[in-house]
């Protein structure tokens, strides 16, 4: 056993309050790790975390295990202090939300994460940006810990692979491959899993169908651009990723722009490549993400931003 997986322990063991948090408005990785390392601490050390979020957790998420165990961060007590805090698939200090300032307060911070991020908040580090998921992160240092794990952890960390593999379609190494061949042998149902992911509001497959009908095509049809006004970004639940899937499954299309339009000259970006990377052009607007999944905010019209979008796919 490594120094770090010891301090981790270490400063669980001597930990009198816990805090875990993902990133602002979360997705399957960042609620899902959170849940299963607060299971993880549960089982092996006798402590039972506090699992916060911020901004709005999409619906489809709703039957996951020990869903009803995290809590709205404006909950807690206005004094609320943890002595550790571990921030789990957050990015940059950017993404952290309602979490930062107990992370702020925390005596020691710990994270797992697999995003590429040169300001690192976590006093130990756990990341891994070969890792398709968090919870792979996790569940290589579980295994090494030798932590016991049960079914509710040994699901959590599956849905988290799922989702932020879009269902194994973002996979770029076997290794995540193997890992959920384990979960699977350790009782992971995928099939099951996979089903009560299928938890969408009407309004909002409805209206991800309808802009994925209203999108527009550039560059010979290599670019698809599909844009959420503010009165349907209301009814979206999540990212938008029925639009970015149906748009992706188009012959001829190697990239997806949605544009959302947040509030009025707030546009979210999400960006999607079938090979080609385009994570520096989110970076560009300020974002950043996976070589082919990235995203961003951008203050500005969701025209203008629209125009910068094209410019900066001429030439891929």
């Amino acid at each position: 056993m490594d120094n770090k997986i010891k301090l981790l322990i270490d400063k669980i063991k001597n930990a009198k309050s816990i805090l875990i948090a993902g990133h602002k408005n979360p997705d399957g990785d960042s609620l899902c790790s959170a849940l299963a390392l607060m299971k993880i601490i549960e089982l092996n050390f006798g402590k039972k975390p506090t699992v916060i979020y911020d901004g709005n957790v999409p619906k489809f998420l709703d039957e996951i295990p020990l869903r009803r165990e995290t809590c709205f961060y404006v909950h807690l007590p206005e004094n609320a202090k943890f002595d550790l805090c571990i921030l789990v698939d957050y990015g940059t200090r950017s993404h952290l939300g309602g979490a930062e300032k107990f992370t702020n307060a925390a005596d020691f911070v710990i994270e797992f994460d697999h995003h590429f991020n040169e300001d690192v908040v976590g006093n130990l580090c756990f990341d891994d940006t070969t890792k398709a998921a968090a919870a792979q992160v996790i569940y290589d240092v579980a295994n090494e810990a030798k932590f016991k794990t049960d079914q509710d952890i040994i699901d959590l960390l599956t849905l988290a692979i799922i989702t932020d593999t879009g269902n194994f379609k973002f996979v770029r190494n076997s290794d995540v491959l193997r890992e959920t061949a384990d979960l699977v042998d350790a009782g992971a149902n995928v099939a099951h899993l996979t089903n009560i992911l299928n938890n969408k509001a009407k309004k909002t497959v409805l209206v991800e169908a309808k802009t994925a009908a209203n999108a527009e095509f550039y560059m010979k049809g290599r670019l698809a651009i599909a844009t959420i006004t503010h009165d349907d970004y209301k009814k979206l639940d999540g990212r938008g990723e029925l639009v970015l899937n149906l748009l992706s499954q188009i012959h001829g299309v190697e990239y997806v722009a949605l544009l959302k339009e947040q509030k009025e000259d707030q546009i979210g970006v999400s960006l999607r490549s079938k090979r080609i990377p385009i994570n520096e052009i989110a970076e560009n607007l300020g974002g950043g993400g996976h070589l082919c999944a990235a995203g961003a905010v951008v203050r500005d019209s969701i025209e203008n931003v629209k125009d910068q979008i094209i410019n900066a796919f001429k030439g891929k």
